[in-house]
This record gives structure tokens, sequence and C-alpha cells, in this order.
């Protein structure tokens, strides 16, 4: 199966149907990747099934936990993940994308650029320095994907949290023995609003998505 065709039957599987276009943009963000992950380590997956399962699918997978119109802050994005997937297929989103490596930060921008993506930014720095020129309790979702201990992440987000707003924490296979080992380690004044525990399309990888509130 090409990549196009994996990606968008994928998605149906995720209950996210492709446009066209949304297909195209991923496609020329998966030939972007390939690219300058010849130059820097953006990404330990080098094959197109790998990076379409591994990284694009993963990423929609999150995307119904962001909802359409709303400001979503995407901590420790990497090489994009998942907030520009998330914008590809939600295009009214303000999306601002968080990392500390120059170099990610520079391949984020340039693929920002090269699919004409509007309302998304991405920023270098540090989610706990306070200069970091991001706006506190501006952001009605604060996603992370596998970005440290469970209870240090929501301690981290919390600050960019609107009122109402909820914090989304993508996990992996050992995402449910992670949520019962930081249980009793957490801080007060989150709850668990939600958990999607699934498989992902093709490649069978176990996922684990949490969702919490302030209270």
């Amino acid at each position: 199966m090409k990549p196009e065709e994996l990606l968008c039957e994928g998605a149906l599987r995720l209950g996210v149907e492709l446009t066209p276009q949304m297909a195209g943009l991923f496609m020329r963000y998966l030939s972007e990747l390939k690219v300058w992950n010849r130059k820097i380590n953006l990404t330990s997956l080098r094959d197109d099934r790998d990076i379409v399962i591994g990284h694009f699918l993963d990423s929609i997978s999150a995307a119904r936990f962001v909802p359409a119109g709303s400001r979503l802050l995407d901590i420790g994005s990497g090489a994009g993940f998942p907030g520009i997937p998330i914008k590809i297929i939600s295009p009214a989103l303000g999306v601002t994308l968080l990392d500390s490596a120059h170099k990610k930060v520079t391949f984020m921008r340039e693929v920002i650029r090269a699919l004409g993506l509007a309302g998304v930014t991405a920023m270098w720095g540090r989610a706990e320095d306070e200069g970091n020129g991001i706006e506190r309790h501006s952001f009605d979702r604060v996603i992370t994907r596998a970005v440290g201990p469970i209870p240090d992440t929501l301690r981290l987000s919390e600050p960019y949290l609107a009122a109402g707003g909820r914090i989304i924490l993508m996990r992996g296979q050992r995402g449910g023995d992670e949520w019962e080992a930081a249980e009793t380690r957490m801080k007060k004044g989150f709850r668990l609003a939600e958990r999607s525990e699934f498989k992902l399309p093709f490649g069978g990888q176990s996922r684990v998505i949490f969702a919490f509130e302030m209270v």
C-alpha cells in the first residue's frame, strides 16, 4: 500500500476522513521530514510506512480531543508531532508548537512555510521557563506526546491552560501502568476527565490518551 493510501485508510479507521488536499499536505510533510532527517536527527523512524503509522496516524488519533477553533499548545513538539498533523486536519485551530531544540524549531518553521499553514507558530524554549514568550492561561488545550512523567507533565502544562481547558497526554503501551504509578502522586487540583485506550491502525501499537481538567 502506498504511503498516501495507508494514511487515508488509517485515518478513516481513527474516525477522520482526509480530503485530497489534506492528504497532499501530509505527503509534502513526509517528503520534508525525510530530507531534513538526513541532516539532523528528527526521528528514528526512516521508512515511509513507519512514519505514516508511528507519527502521522499516532498524531491524528489525538485530534478528537481538540475542539475545532480552539487554541492548542503542543509542548515538546520535536518534528511537529502531534501539533502539525492536528492542524492539517483542523485548519481553524490556533496552534503554538514549543520545543527546546533550535534545529527542530527551524525544521518546524520550514514545514509550516512549505505547507502554507496559517495560524500556527513554532517557538523555541522550555515549558518551565517563564520567559519563553508563551502566553499563560490562554490555551483551550495543552498537549504532550510522551514527554516526562505524568505528574511532572501536568505541572508544566498547568500555567498555560485557560479556564475550562484540558491537558491531553499521549502515551504508549505502558500508559496504563504509568497512570497507576502516578495516581497516588497526583497534584491536587487535577481530575482525569477521559481515558482512551486503542491500537494504531496497521502497526497494532497500543496507545493511551488521557484528558485532565482543573478542579
